[in-house]
């Protein structure tokens, strides 16, 4: 199994843009954070999380094989619960339905980044102090951070939690990141 210093160094070889990079992080800690909510393997999530857009910078013009290329490029490096949840973070892109719990982890952790990314921009104090219903607020509000998708968002029940218990759990993950 690839281990996370080979996963930074594979994410540098394939293109990753420093905003890239950040998301991967961001979508690495809140992954780590649901495993160990679940009681899963927290190393198997938080690379799964660090890597599940590897493809990014050779399929954002093509998404029908965004996810899909990923799981190829990691075939042997992760096992195939995690490569699986990587084809199905863009299963309405790419037909990879999900239907596990790691599959709705995946698909919920690393798009909720972005909310709380583009939040925690806005306020002079970052994360620090930022409460779940002011991300509950945000997500009512269809103009802030447009490209995130709710849906996705909301599919945390899928795997398992609540809304609000997903977003506090995703606002401390990125929160301790270490940057």
């Amino acid at each position: 199994m690839i281990d996370r210093e080979n996963a930074l160094k594979l994410l540098a070889e394939n293109g990753a843009t420093p905003s890239l990079l950040q998301h991967a992080r961001a979508s690495e800690a809140v992954m780590r954070a649901l495993a160990a909510r679940f009681d899963e393997d927290v190393e198997i999530w938080g690379l799964t999380g660090l890597l599940h857009d590897l493809d990014f910078p050779e399929t954002a013009e093509n998404p029908a094989r965004h996810g899909l290329d990923s799981a190829d490029m990691l075939q042997g490096q992760l096992p195939d619960d995690a490569l699986q949840a990587i084809r199905a973070h863009n299963g309405e892109m790419n037909g990879c339905e999900p239907g596990t719990r790691f599959d709705y982890a995946l698909r919920c952790g690393e798009t909720v980044t972005g909310l709380i990314s583009a939040a925690a921009l806005m306020r002079p104090a970052g994360y620090e102090g930022m409460e779940t219903k002011s991300i509950r607020k945000k997500m009512k509000d269809k103009a802030f951070a447009h490209n995130v998708c709710r849906a996705n968002i909301r599919q945390c029940e899928n795997a398992g939690l609540e809304l609000d218990e997903f977003l506090g759990l995703a606002i401390r993950a990125m929160a301790e990141m270490k940057e």
